[in-house]
């Protein structure tokens, strides 16, 4: 049986919906403390993080942040959007729920591997009844947040040698490449063209992937 392993932000869920307002609400509390300047946050810049583990984004974005304030800031911030999910501000893609049926209706096995964390996982794997699709589920918080591709080769025994990986940012075709799978490259979500050009098929639209997802069995 092929497995396909899904990222979830970008990829199934329109995390931006959630994101971009606590993100501006975040920094807005920054800069109301005199922590960062006051600025404005195009969606571009805000997107760039998606895919990101929180660790690693507020590592990278506010490096200069004292350490404990920046740790202040990550949970403020996720404390925010999780709320936002809570009151039904966030949503999967359209047309998500029916193309995971038909995955599932056509035989593939579905893995969620997604850089967050334990809460963030079990907050949306609820929320939006992910059970029904999905017969595992990996968060990097698990594995100590190292890179996809690694804990890939930690959970691989686990499952099957036919693998499909499927995700929009560079993290997920990073995976495919350095374990040797295939992958679809999700354009319609927030990564570049440069991200996703290793990847074996790019869609453009989340309706194509189950298409995408049966040409690369047949090469396999």
């Amino acid at each position: 049986m092929t497995e396909l392993i899904f990222d979830y932000d970008g990829t199934l869920h329109n995390s931006m919906l959630t994101y971009a307002p606590a993100f501006r609400d975040t920094m807005k509390w920054l800069s109301d403390k005199g922590y960062i300047e006051d600025r404005e946050y195009t969606d571009s810049e805000i997107s760039y993080w998606l895919g990101f583990n929180s660790t690693d984004m507020w590592s990278n974005f506010q490096p200069g942040l004292d350490p404990e304030i920046r740790e202040k800031a990550r949970i403020m911030l996720g404390e925010d959007m999780a709320e936002r999910v809570e009151r039904g501000e966030g949503a999967l893609y359209p047309h998500t729920e029916e193309v995971l049926t038909q995955l599932r209706e056509e035989g593939y096995g579905l893995i969620f591997l997604s850089n967050c964390r334990f809460h963030y996982l079990e907050r949306h794997r609820r929320v939006f009844r992910l059970d029904r699709f999905f017969d595992s589920f990996y968060c990097c918080e698990k594995f100590g947040f190292i890179p996809k591709y690694e804990i890939l080769r930690k959970i691989a025994p686990m499952h099957g040698k036919d693998l499909i990986a499927v995700g929009d940012r560079f993290h997920d075709i990073e995976m495919a490449v350095k374990n040797g799978l295939p992958s679809i490259g999700c354009g319609y979500g927030y990564g570049t063209q440069e991200e996703l050009s290793k990847a074996d098929i790019i869609v453009s639209d989340i309706r194509q992937i189950p298409e995408a997802a049966a040409s690369l069995s047949r090469k396999e």
